[in-house]
């Protein structure tokens, strides 16, 4: 009884003279009313986290998702050191709700597939939830890790403008997301210039390489970002989503260039002296490639990957046509406006 009166008290205390101004709808479609000023926000998303940083909104996140450096990768904490020592409430299914409750927060942000239950147990606390999918997709496909999609193209690149839009929204930060929209999506163009005189027939076949054989296929924008970027993605045919294939399977497939995510290092080694691989003209050309920390090939869409992650992969393809793109310098002026560093990769 005593544990039951504490929550409440904090509860009481937390929401009591919280003015509730505002209302928006997130990408489950759903109606939320959250504080006109928000000072104190729960994110239990990597997307969402990584979207906050690029706006600035850092210093008012006070509890992050268990998950964040298997997510975001071990070097993510230098953009933003306070991550070292942040609470850890929940992660992408579940939640500590006393935990959660003792952070005070006024918003919290979740994935799209989060539990119906989860999400309920946090706004049963009076706390708003808001998800965030990355994508604009019909309602029935909504809360679905794998979408049936009717346009991916549409679906990633609308849903990306709206998630960060309305993440300014919530944060009282729209300039700076209109910002960043602006920036993606003209940078991007530059691949799109350049490759357009490319047959599907020409393009050259990739691999996404994860731990495990596990790869992405159609319904991705990893598999959109080696489209953009003049690949052809040898699992796109194949399999839906990101699931495990067999080695025969890659074998068959026979890319000629393979990437792993910078989250995955070791990815590389495996690949490049495990005697199954050799055979593959990816390996016997030395064409494993570890992408940089801003390629982000996550399966759903971050600004870094459209703006400068498929430029990378499109000099790596075809330097010919990028000769004169210094990736460094692009990667450079791209931390400096959205993480306010200097790009210290390679």
């Amino acid at each position: 009884m005593k544990k039951i009166i504490s929550l409440f008290l904090i509860l009481f205390l937390t929401f009591s003279s919280t003015a509730y101004a505002k209302q928006i709808t997130d990408q489950l479609n759903r109606v939320v009313t959250v504080p006109d000023d928000i000072q104190r926000v729960v994110v239990l998303q990597h997307q969402t986290l990584n979207l906050l940083v690029q706006l600035n909104q850092q210093d008012k996140i006070v509890g992050v998702l268990s998950t964040w450096k298997k997510q975001l990768g071990d070097n993510y904490v230098r953009l933003m050191p306070t991550l070292k020592n942040m609470p850890m409430p929940g992660d992408l299914s579940s939640v500590n709700i006393e935990s959660l409750i003792a952070l005070k927060p006024q918003v919290v942000f979740v994935t799209n597939y989060a539990p119906t239950e989860m999400i309920q147990q946090i706004e049963k606390m009076g706390i708003p939830v808001v998800a965030i999918s990355l994508r604009k997709d019909l309602a029935a496909e909504a809360n679905k890790i794998n979408p049936t999609m009717e346009d991916e193209e549409t679906t990633y690149n609308e849903g990306l403008k709206e998630a960060i839009l309305l993440i300014g929204q919530v944060m009282n930060a729209d300039q700076q997301a209109q910002a960043l929209v602006n920036y993606t999506f003209a940078k991007r163009q530059l691949v799109t210039d350049r490759l357009a005189k490319i047959k599907p027939a020409d393009r050259i076949r990739v691999y996404m390489a994860n731990p495990n054989l596990n790869t992405y296929g159609s319904g991705k924008y990893t598999g959109l970002m080696m489209q953009h970027a003049g690949a052809y993605n040898v699992a796109a045919d194949t399999i839906k989503g990101f699931k495990q294939v067999s080695i025969e399977s890659v074998l068959k497939w026979n890319p000629q260039v393979i990437f792993v995510q910078e989250r995955y290092p070791q990815v590389v080694s495996e690949i490049v002296n495990d005697s199954a691989w050799q055979n593959i003209d990816a390996v016997k050309n030395k064409k494993v490639y570890l992408m940089p920390e801003y390629a982000k090939a996550w399966g759903y869409p971050m600004p870094e990957a459209l703006a400068i992650g498929e430029l990378w992969m499109a000099k790596k393809l075809y330097p010919e046509k990028f000769a004169d793109i210094d990736m460094q310098k692009e990667a450079d002026d791209y931390y400096l406006r959205f993480y306010r560093t200097h790009y210290q990769g390679e």
